[in-house]
């Protein structure tokens, strides 16, 4: 696999990656550190990836010893979970990401059915690099408004994610 293709498969699973830590890991900072780390560890094994192969998979693999590697560093602290607790959420978040492309469709199917303005607003907030105050004020809103706003929206968007042909372990 040249350097190339390489690139665009790690930097296309990013989404995929930190999802799959910040389930086992529970802490955003620690989720974004551990990515990182294991970023780092992927690019370095590189020539261990065979072509062909199930990138997502073996990316989470690698993910997944960075995640203990970092729990072990974190042992002073009150609250950390056993080994056999990150084993039974690693495999429920594979299981999950296996989904994840049906999840993307609905999602969009979803989007479509919002109204205008609803779809316009989760656009600006979701889409860009715009603050809820940024949105609020060029919209001549307030942002508890906008926030009440964005709020219905989610849940228009749950509800129809979740209201399609059952997944295992969506709901």
């Amino acid at each position: 696999m040249s350097t190339t293709d390489f690139i665009a498969q790690l930097t296309g699973s990013q989404s995929r990656l930190y999802a799959y830590i910040l389930s086992l890991a529970l802490d955003p900072t620690e989720a974004e550190d551990v990515l990182q780390q294991t970023n780092t560890v992927l690019w370095e094994k590189a020539d261990q990836y065979e072509p062909g192969t199930n990138f997502i998979a073996w990316s989470f693999r690698v993910a997944y010893y960075e995640v203990l590697a970092s729990r072990k560093k974190r042992q002073r602290e009150k609250l950390v979970f056993d080994d056999a607790l990150l084993g039974d959420l690693a495999a429920r978040a594979e299981r999950l990401d296996e989904r994840y492309p049906e999840r993307q469709k609905r999602l969009r199917a979803c989007l479509e059915k919002l109204n205008d303005r609803q779809r316009t607003f989760v656009g600006l907030r979701y889409g860009t690099e715009r603050s809820l105050e940024q949105i609020a004020d060029d919209a001549d809103l307030t942002v508890n408004a906008l926030k009440q706003l964005l709020f219905r929206a989610r849940s228009s968007l749950i509800r129809c994610v979740n209201a399609g042909p059952a997944i295992e372990g969506l709901s």
